[in-house]
């Protein structure tokens, strides 16, 4: 992979050839992707340009032995004026780092500098659930994919799982033939993150859609065995899974947000707008911090602010 010309600008000669030893490096080495490559050395390119205008010249590899970390710092914030979000500057920032550690194997310079700078924080991004309406359908066995009935009752189950009762896709996975939800299961016992275990409630279409599974699965799940099975009787994939989500988004027109994650944030997200409180919410999904469960929050005042913009006359465009 060569280097474009506007890098070459950038930088002195033996700053270049160094560049162009580190893509190649990246490229056959670490096999790294060419888009991966692509965006590293734009990073680097960007970093370089702020420096030859730091520094009044292009730099050299001396001249990065010599940063100091308030450069680096330097160049963050004026990426940031530009606009440039945190998730863009980390990113950027890890480029950069890469280079750095690349000429310090090589005995070139000392990257200590770069590694005492943060990298900026992050927001989370809000959690993306499903609506009431597109939960149920795809939790509705009758709406699978052609193909072996239970294998249809089998995904069905697991995703009313992830819906009906906030479970994460491996808690579910995790279920054994002893512990299956059956007819008059009132609670479910869960060992999730951080070996944590909780007790949830067990609504009775959950148990309904286990037993359906299980009427129909070719195969008897040991008591101590995997609950949900493959269609050769190992555990279930969880790829499996998450591909039966992809067809029920093609085939009802669902956004790529709709994985199989999205039904445990579905299950939170609905459990608020209807009343539930925060602690509760938070013993049901197994949230070690009330902090992570106070997230939903914001997804439900942003639903009702989207609600409110498109009710309200106000809200809605009354030119013309």
């Amino acid at each position: 992979m060569t280097q474009g010309d506007s890098l070459l600008v950038s930088a002195k000669p033996d700053l270049n050839a160094a560049i162009g030893d580190w893509l190649d490096h990246l490229g056959s080495e670490r096999r790294l992707a060419d888009k991966t490559l692509v965006a590293y050395e734009r990073d680097l390119r960007q970093f370089l340009r702020f420096l030859t205008m730091h520094q009044g010249g292009p730099p050299g590899i001396a001249d990065l032995g010599d940063l100091k970390p308030a450069d680096f710092r330097g160049f963050l914030a004026s990426r940031r004026q530009q606009g440039v979000g945190s998730r863009s500057l980390g990113r950027g920032l890890a480029g950069i780092r890469s280079f750095l550690r690349f000429l310090e194997r090589r005995g070139e310079i000392n990257a200590a500098a770069s590694t005492s700078v943060r990298p900026p924080r992050q927001g989370r991004s809000l959690p993306k659930p499903v609506s009431a309406d597109d939960a149920l359908a795809v939790t509705d066995a009758g709406n699978g994919p052609d193909g072996e009935p239970w294998i249809a009752a089998r995904n069905a189950a697991v995703l009313t799982l992830l819906y009906g009762c906030g479970l994460r896709l491996s808690e579910a996975l995790a279920l054994t033939g002893r512990n299956a939800p059956r007819a008059g299961t009132k609670t479910l016992r869960v060992t999730g993150k951080g070996g944590r275990t909780r007790i949830v409630p067990v609504l009775p279409v959950v148990c309904e859609a286990v037993e359906a599974y299980l009427k129909l699965c070719p195969y008897v799940p040991e008591p101590e065995g995997p609950l949900f099975l493959g269609a050769r009787g190992g555990p279930l994939n969880p790829r499996l899974v998450q591909k039966a989500m992809a067809t029920f988004r093609s085939a009802l027109g669902l956004p790529d947000s709709a994985t199989p994650h999205a039904l445990r944030h579905s299950f939170a997200t609905h459990l608020l707008a209807g009343g539930g409180d925060l602690r509760t919410i938070q013993e049901l999904l197994g949230h070690a911090s009330l902090s992570t469960t106070q997230i939903y929050t914001q997804v439900d005042a942003a639903r009702l602010l989207d609600t409110f913009d498109r009710a309200h006359p106000r809200g809605r465009d009354h030119s013309g």
